[in-house]
């Protein structure tokens, strides 16, 4: 089973970036553990803080994959490009997010991706990953 990670902006930053809403480890660090957790998934990662690049990953890979496990970060609520190429490839797509998007600001609360996903992580942490792995499988 392939299983593509794609993560929007400043998750790059993860491990230094506010901690106390995303936590102390680095997606890299995080990364190693999913694959450990799910040894038969063959995983890829794409982490791109470029609106464009993400939607090139979502295209190039959205006719080959078995699922799709997207953090959006701040595109959630700007992108309806990001939607638009959800909408049109057919691997299936879960939104993920590390935070609670709807106990935070009243813009976070607004997904262009939501209605193109078949569904939505939010506020669990980085467990949030495993969960959408657990979906898939």
């Amino acid at each position: 089973m392939n299983i593509a990670i794609i993560n929007g902006p400043n998750l790059n930053l993860l491990g230094t970036r506010e901690p106390s809403i995303y936590g102390s480890q680095t997606f890299e660090q995080y990364f190693e553990e999913i694959k450990n957790q799910f040894p038969a998934i063959d995983f890829h990662y794409f982490q791109s803080n470029v609106e464009g690049e993400l939607i090139n990953e979502i295209q190039r890979i959205g006719f080959t994959y078995d699922g799709i496990i997207l953090n959006p970060g701040g595109y959630t609520h700007t992108s309806v490009a990001l939607g638009d190429a959800i909408a049109s490839i057919t691997t299936p797509v879960v939104e993920v997010h590390i935070s609670n998007i709807f106990g935070r600001e009243d813009f976070r609360k607004l997904s262009h991706v939501s209605a193109k996903a078949k569904g939505v992580i939010s506020g669990l942490g980085l467990k949030g990953y495993a969960l959408a792995v657990h979906y898939f499988l």
